[in-house]
């Protein structure tokens, strides 16, 4: 049926609406049909992925991801909330990071950090969950969390402070960028949020400082 599946795109990324009344096998079926006719637009592309219209849960999302990358040359980095302004500056600014780091830029993590986990790795990190008090992230480059900052991580391990450390909600129990420590002085909030902003933690005049995400800031940053 026309309109089951529809494809827009927005800044860095696209949006995918589903009918909510589709079986997953039919679902998955016309979105194959979608994405075939639709290669040659996104050749080679790397996008976010919002989900609209239809409610699915973690495997039907896994299963959505597969068929687009088996019918098309897309790479889905991440899954995202359609949320106007705010996906898409955070969007940006994963996009202006991967066109400074080509050559293999780092390691992604699905899922959220609970229960004291961590993750070391020696180059950067994309994590698609939030990151829990009392569980901590250490990279040799950069840390970019599409979730709450709500524990620790050390971004630009070995002490290079040309690095950031970004997420959809800023509330950490200690950042650390280099050789460069910021610690907030109230303890981490998490649970329920408010309105989502998200922020970017980057060395300024010898110091870490906390800033919103906007178009102008990702202008003038250096990285």
């Amino acid at each position: 049926m026309k309109g089951n599946i529809m494809i827009k795109s927005f800044p860095n990324g696209i949006s995918l609406y589903l009918n909510p009344e589709l079986e997953t096998g039919q679902l998955l079926e016309e979105i194959a049909g979608k994405f075939q006719q639709s290669r040659n637009f996104f050749r080679n592309a790397k996008m976010a992925l919002a989900i609209e219209g239809k409610i699915v849960g973690d495997e039907e999302e896994r299963q959505i991801v597969q068929t687009i990358q088996d019918n098309s040359d897309l790479e889905i980095v991440c899954i995202i909330g359609k949320n106007e302004e705010t996906d898409k500056k955070f969007v940006k600014a994963i996009q202006k990071v991967d066109m400074q780091h080509t050559d293999n830029y780092g390691r992604f993590y699905r899922g959220s950090l609970k229960n004291g986990q961590k993750i070391e790795t020696e180059s950067s990190m994309v994590i698609l969950g939030d990151v829990y008090p009392g569980c901590s992230i250490t990279a040799t480059k950069d840390i970019i969390i599409i979730g709450g900052l709500y524990g620790e991580v050390h971004a630009g391990f070995g002490g290079e402070d040309g690095h950031f450390v970004a997420a959809l909600e800023m509330s950490p129990e200690k950042i650390r960028i280099g050789d460069f420590r910021y610690k907030p002085k109230e303890k981490a909030k998490w649970g329920i949020r408010p309105k989502v902003q998200p922020k970017i933690a980057y060395i300024k005049e010898s110091r870490i400082v906390i800033e919103p995400i906007t178009k102008e800031l990702l202008e003038f940053l250096p990285f």
